[in-house]
């Protein structure tokens, strides 16, 4: 799991920069992230492998088809924290920051509960934590919403505001992204122990087939 907390770490650098102002410190979150980029090429290589090799089924197959899945949704979290680094590197107005950091900050700091509990519930194979965390995520979504009416609000109050308020809400949709993924990995620890494909479903089946006992 090195790559999941290279992840967490590139996010959590990502948010400090962005509300610190802090150049250097995105400036090392970009440069990180192709190391991310290679470590799910060859994490998905190895995959491939032992499929072609073993043909593996049942319960080694639904493991390996999870991993897949996984590394590919850790890839982009880590594409979105490096957005977000970016975003902290060209703010205009490194003042106007300060109207709004709060809320990045705790925005930023949900996102990256969710994303340690996803982890901590794939490496466990733990149904209960993963539904615990999928549930999160509308926790997530409603300060999300917060962050973008405060948003808005500030850039019809005062025009100035505009260019920094626009690199503010991109980065908190870069957030919640990262909370999307998040819930999609507990989705995969479901299908892992379960056997059940419960992406696009509503929390109540989620919960009910996470009960269930696999088919094989």
């Amino acid at each position: 799991m090195s790559m999941g907390g290279m992840v967490e770490q590139q996010v959590a650098d990502a948010v400090r920069a962005l509300v610190e102002g802090d150049e250097r410190l995105a400036d090392v979150v970009v440069n990180n992230d192709y190391k991310i980029n290679a470590m799910e090429v060859s994490i998905d290589e190895e995959c491939n492998l032992v499929l072609a090799r073993r043909q593996p089924t049942a319960g080694d197959l639904r493991l390996l088809v999870a991993v897949i899945k996984t590394i590919t949704d850790l890839e982009r979290i880590g594409d979105e924290a490096e957005r977000i680094a970016r975003m902290a590197m060209h703010i205009s107005d490194k003042s106007q920051i300060d109207r709004f950091h709060g809320r990045i900050e705790h925005l930023g700091e949900l996102a990256g509960k969710m994303l340690k509990g996803s982890l901590n519930a794939f490496a466990r194979m733990d149904v209960d934590m993963a539904v615990e965390v999928w549930r999160e995520d509308q926790k997530l979504d409603k300060e999300y919403d917060g962050i973008m009416r405060q948003l808005i609000t500030l850039m019809m109050e005062d025009n100035r505001s505009i260019p920094c308020a626009l690199d503010a809400m991109w980065a908190a949709r870069s957030l919640e992204r990262v909370g999307d993924r998040a819930s999609n990995i507990c989705e995969y620890v479901i299908y892992l122990v379960r056997g059940k494909d419960v992406r696009h479903t509503s929390l109540e089946q989620m919960e009910a087939e996470a009960r269930n006992k696999p088919d094989s």
